[in-house]
This record gives structure tokens, C-alpha cells and sequence, in this order.
């Protein structure tokens, strides 16, 4: 991999990385709003933990590339 494809990686990662964290709260928020829908609520809690998980695989993925993540 080129260096320039390294960094624009790197950056990338970042930013899915702060995205996911951004949303996964978003979509734990709505889970709890719309509990009266049943399995709605929790697919969206299952979305989330997803989201957690995504964001740990790009956390090692940074961290893999020399970033700051772990």
C-alpha cells in the first residue's frame, strides 16, 4: 500500500470510527422511545451493539496502521 493510501486510510478509520460512536447512542436513545413497539426497540439495541463491535474491528484496524486506537 502506498503511503498516501496508509494516511487516507487512517483518516477514514477516524472518521468511522467517531461516526459509529456518534450513532450507536442515537440508535440505544430511539430503542427506548419506541419500546412500545416491541421488536422495533430491540433491533435497534441489536443495531447498536453491532455498531459497537464494527467500531472495535476499526479501532485495531487504526491501531494495526500505526494509529492512535486500540
Amino acid at each position: 500500500m502506498a503511503n498516501d493510501d496508509a494516511a487516507r486510510l487512517e483518516t477514514l478509520l477516524g472518521y468511522w470510527i467517531e461516526h459509529n460512536r456518534e450513532h450507536a447512542p442515537e440508535f440505544r436513545e430511539w430503542a427506548n422511545k419506541v419500546s412500545v413497539f416491541g421488536e422495533v426497540g430491540e433491533d435497534l439495541r441489536l443495531a447498536a451493539a453491532e455498531m459497537d463491535k464494527a467500531g472495535d474491528c476499526l479501532s485495531r484496524a487504526l491501531a494495526k496502521l500505526g494509529g492512535r486506537e486500540a
